[in-house]
């Protein structure tokens, strides 16, 4: 596969008297299709380098491609048409009286006529399950529902790339694991390019691929089950381990044996079941 994201020597700080560089030489390069989980403690930069990808940010060095274009002050506009953000507070993003509205508000912005515009709400919504609340209006939705309807308004304008900055942080474990699973669908059958910026290491788990940020700097990067079997670096910097793996490091506190293999939720029910079996 090709890279649509390359990040090479990027360099960042909110201002000169920061004695730390919010992002300090970081080096990336994403693949295009891929799932990837950027988890790091808070301030560690994980959403500044979302922005600068975004060019909501502009960086003091190195530089950013996505999907071939350099990104500058002159290409900012036509590197957003390729990226969609969802935020951690959706509420932030509605502009809409109703549902579909709010929907349509991006495509307005661009200029896609009417007709065409018609269509692809009625698609999106279908794809986000929100049909039904074409004409409600967006503040009196759950938390789980508005994040959806953010993420039709995100897929309406087709981008290639998005970017989901902490954005089930404020949900309920149910809509948690709704907007969870659309990512998942919206990776694995419409190969979008997702970002997911997160604290949750469960759903950081599911994906194809984590990259750990530490004060600025990218300190792994590797397939989940790596990251996740390596306990100790992420808990020396204040990071949890998925729920498998700190059940794993309970049951050797009480002195029993467990795979040494990083094992996923599935993985480890099938475990426990298989030990319970032999006793």
């Amino acid at each position: 596969m090709s890279s649509i994201i390359k990040i090479k020597n990027l360099t960042f700080s909110y201002s000169a008297e920061e004695e730390r560089k919010t992002l300090d030489n970081v080096n990336l390069e994403i693949e295009a299709g891929q799932w990837v989980a950027l988890i790091g403690h808070n301030g560690s930069g994980k959403s500044t380098l979302a922005r600068c990808i975004d060019g909501l940010l502009m960086p003091e060095s190195g530089s950013i491609e996505v999907d071939g274009l350099h990104l500058t002050e002159e290409t900012v506009w036509d590197v957003r048409e390729r990226i969609g953000m969802v935020f951690q507070n959706p509420d932030n993003q509605f502009v809409g009286a109703d549902v579909e509205g709010d929907v349509a508000f991006g495509m307005e912005n661009r200029g896609i006529p009417r007709s065409e515009m018609q269509k692809r709400v009625k698609e999106v919504l279908e794809a986000v399950d929100m049909t039904a609340f074409a004409k409600h209006e967006p503040v009196r939705l759950s938390g789980g529902q508005k994040q959806r309807v953010a993420i039709a308004g995100v897929l309406a304008v087709r981008p290639k790339i998005i970017i989901f900055d902490e954005s089930t942080s404020m949900l309920d474990p149910e809509g948690k694991r709704d907007i969870v699973g659309l990512m998942r669908r919206l990776n694995d059958e419409e190969n979008f390019t997702i970002i997911s910026i997160t604290h949750d290491i469960d759903e950081a788990s599911l994906a194809d691929r984590v990259i750990v940020l530490n004060d600025g700097r990218v300190i792994d990067d590797d397939v989940p089950e790596k990251i996740f079997a390596s306990g100790d670096l992420l808990t020396k910097i204040g990071l949890d381990l998925p729920y498998p793996e700190a059940l794993k490091e309970e049951l050797k506190e009480k002195g029993i044996d467990v795979p040494n293999e990083y094992l996923d939720e599935e993985g480890m029910v099938d475990w426990l079941c298989r030990s319970a079996l032999k006793n």
